[in-house]
């Protein structure tokens, strides 16, 4: 095995990435304080041809220096928008068909290996404190939790994220909801 060099990787240009066919995954990141994780959030919706992130409440945008630390060059990729109050983004989601998880450990949540999707989703991550808003999670259609074993029971919004993109992005491919063709 030889490590392969950047140049060699298939890498899409700025405008092939925005012509290219996303995954039907929207997110949403409410009053997130870590500009490093929204950075983080914005590379790996890069990797996975993510179609939108929502930034919401006190979650800064681009163009700032320590959201481009993390993100290297994502936030000229994927699109996204501000919206300064997500009690506004989630009905509008719904009316254009999104169907809208938080991601959050609450009753009766799914764990996120027992969840197939089956249209496009929005999955509202929340502060890394206090977690998303009770009064978001009642707008939603449901709640995923990614099981842990431990004794924190929490993980970082942006690795958080990079698990549930994965997971979800797997499954809708092997559903053929992507129209991508990676083995």
């Amino acid at each position: 095995m030889r490590k392969l060099a950047t140049s060699e990787l298939p890498r899409l240009e700025i405008e092939a990435f925005k012509q290219a066919t996303k995954t039907p995954i929207r997110i949403v990141l409410d009053d997130i304080r870590s500009l490093h994780n929204v950075g983080s959030v914005f590379r790996t919706s890069d990797a996975f041809l993510i179609d939108k992130i929502y930034l919401c409440g006190i979650t800064a945008t681009p163009p700032n220096k320590e959201i481009h630390k993390t993100a290297l060059g994502a936030t000229e990729t994927v699109a996204w928008e501000y919206v300064k109050d997500i009690h506004d983004l989630i009905p509008k989601l719904k009316e254009e068909n999104w169907q809208v998880f938080a991601v959050e450990q609450v009753e009766n949540a799914t764990f996120l290996q027992h969840f197939e999707p089956s249209k496009p989703l929005a999955l509202v991550f929340g502060n890394e404190v206090k977690g998303v808003q009770q009064s978001v999670i009642e707008m939603c259609d449901g709640c995923l939790e990614i099981p842990q074993l431990g004794h924190k029971h929490s993980l970082n919004i942006s690795v958080s994220c990079g698990i549930v993109v994965w997971d979800l992005f797997q499954k809708m491919e092997h559903l053929g909801l992507n129209s991508l063709n990676i083995k």
